[in-house]
């Protein structure tokens, strides 16, 4: 069974930066695709980041373009979101996700469709 442990997070000033990492774990390790969401205080979980594994592929939420960026290492399994000029919006609890299989009907954004998550981790943007 996958498992993702998830690191980095905290206080950040806004405008800033800061850098989130997901270790994948456990045999066998399969994924088509690592995704970021996050969730906000009282709201739902919202698409962030993704990228395909093999070729690396990457997608962003429009919020995010331009200021986060996804990478991955493929030597230790571990996907990486990069993010800088971080503004109030930013403030959630930061997820990384594991997709096993393409999901073509449902895309790369869509969270219910990811087989494994990692524990969350709280990133908060102060003015």
């Amino acid at each position: 069974q996958e498992q993702l442990v998830q690191s980095g997070g905290g206080l950040v000033q806004a405008g800033g930066s800061l850098r989130l990492s997901c270790a994948a774990s456990g045999r066998p390790f399969s994924a088509y695709a690592m995704g970021w969401f996050r969730q906000a205080s009282g709201k739902e979980r919202e698409f962030v980041a993704a990228i395909v594994w093999k070729g690396g592929t990457t997608r962003y939420a429009d919020s995010v373009k331009g200021r986060f960026t996804v990478s991955r290492d493929n030597t230790d399994n571990t996907v990486f979101l990069q993010m800088n000029s971080v503004v109030a919006e930013d403030t959630a609890v930061y997820y990384c996700g594991g997709l096993r299989t393409p999901t073509p009907d449902f895309g790369l954004e869509y969270a219910p469709a990811y087989d494994y998550w990692g524990q969350g981790t709280q990133v908060t943007v102060s003015l």
